[in-house]
């Protein structure tokens, strides 16, 4: 290791190293100082990471690429958020992603901090050739039942797709559609087009729950998202239901019976 070099200097350089194999890395290793040493260390750690991230990605893509291989280029990924909660829409959403579409660390929308929700969210905002979103109310919810109202808003979703999709993958369920699709259970977890859609419906739902929280303060909607924590429970026995719960779902309708 050039003497001239700061720890600061190797730092940069170690930021642009893709490889292994690259010769810089063999003269860090020869380098002596704990703060080299560290900084080596993370360089591997890091470059571990985007090798899992990267076989990852390739396995999600799995499903995609043998449909494109078949011919089908419009793709598109579908997925629902809001099927548990007690309150709140169930929101679903369809993604058609480009052939060279790549974001490490995309996965079902469960595995994922918040911060890496609402940052996945704006790269596929971004860069998905088309993405349609559907949303039922809880009133709804209600009238419909939990299963054919997400059934209804996928449905609506795949209609707000500015590109007509020629192939469906659908998270664990199955369309009355004209074109050909597959249900993939845990389709979030397999299908990379199928993991977008879970991050636009989920994040688009937060995002609705948080708005809805300032109108009902009382529910912690904000934290919860509509589901029945132990503090939206006793809100419910407090306060009642609000227009924005579900009230065929049991702990409400037992919340209205126990106030009437």
């Amino acid at each position: 290791m050039k003497a001239e070099l700061s720890i600061k200097e190797i730092a940069a350089k170690l930021k642009v190293i893709s490889f292994p194999n690259d010769p810089f890395l063999s003269e860090c290793n020869k380098d002596k100082r704990k703060g080299v040493q560290d900084l080596l260390k993370k360089w591997h750690r890091q470059n571990e990471k985007a090798g899992r991230e990267k076989e990852l990605f390739e396995t999600m893509s799995i499903h995609e690429n043998a449909l494109r291989k078949q011919g089908f280029q419009s793709i598109a990924g579908i997925d629902e958020a809001g099927r548990g909660p007690l309150a709140g829409p169930v929101v679903a959403a369809s993604v058609i992603l480009p052939e060279a579409f790549y974001l490490p660390g995309l996965n079902d929308s469960k595995q994922l901090t918040e911060a890496q929700k609402n940052y996945f969210h704006d790269v596929i905002r971004s860069e998905a050739l088309a993405i349609g979103v559907g949303i039922l109310q809880s009133d709804e919810i209600d009238q419909f039942n939990i299963y054919q109202a997400s059934k209804k808003a996928m449905l609506a979703s795949v209609s707000e797709l500015s590109i007509k999709p020629d192939y469906l993958l659908v998270d664990a369920m199955v369309l009355t559609v004209p074109m050909p699709q597959q249900s993939l259970i845990k389709g979030d977890a397999k299908s990379i087009s199928i993991a977008a859609a879970s991050v636009i419906a989920k994040v688009t739902r937060d995002r609705m729950m948080k708005d809805y929280a300032q109108q009902y303060p009382q529910y912690g909607f904000e934290t919860n998202m509509g589901y029945g924590t132990p503090f939206h429970l006793e809100a419910l026995k407090r306060y009642g239901p609000c227009p924005w719960h579900r009230k065929s779902f049991a702990p409400v309708a037992e919340a209205v019976k126990s106030r009437l």
